[in-house]
């Protein structure tokens, strides 16, 4: 298990969550990630969904459905999650640019089958209590309440895998040259 990208895990029940639900376009001024905090997913849509910004740190994981961080190519759409504390998004795809910029931040992208997908949405629809265990080596994922337990394995690239263990590119630069 690797503690940095385990822990409790929102529940994003939709696909197409674009990159301007995830940071509004007006908060693109910003050179800095810290300014993005408070504005990540303010202005999503979702049935019953209330940003929980106060929240954050509580949550490292997000779970959500296919095509997540479609939109526009904006590398500021990774930086709030980064600067939330969020090391792992899992969705059964992701948008090419969103999922480059998240290896290349040190967010861990986590595609697994639709079916899969589906199958922990059902068994844990409403928990709040939400844990995954990923074991980063031998790419295992275990999603578990206190009473419930799903297990799947994933596949990254030895390179993505690398990337993101060493907490993004310029890290994995500096090291390897």
């Amino acid at each position: 298990m690797n503690p940095k990208f385990s822990g409790r895990v929102l529940l994003l029940d939709r696909s197409n969550i674009n990159t301007d639900e995830i940071i509004p376009a007006k908060y693109l001024t910003y050179i800095e990630k810290e300014p993005l905090k408070s504005h990540l997913l303010e202005d999503l849509i979702l049935d019953g969904f209330e940003p929980p910004s106060i929240l954050w740190p509580q949550y490292n994981v997000i779970l959500t459905r296919s095509n997540f961080g479609c939109g526009s190519s904006r590398e500021m759409a990774v930086w709030a999650f980064e600067v939330n504390g969020i090391s792992t998004i899992i969705a059964s795809n992701f948008a090419r640019i969103f999922r480059e910029n998240a290896v290349n931040s040190g967010i861990l992208p986590i595609e697994l089958g639709e079916d899969s997908i589906n199958q922990v949405f059902s068994t844990f629809a409403g928990s709040l209590t939400l844990q995954v265990e990923i074991n980063f080596e031998l790419q295992v994922l275990n999603f578990k309440t206190s009473t419930k337990n799903l297990e799947f394995s994933f596949n990254l690239s030895s390179f993505d895998k690398e990337v993101v263990a060493h907490g993004g590119l310029v890290n994995f630069a500096v090291e390897n040259y």
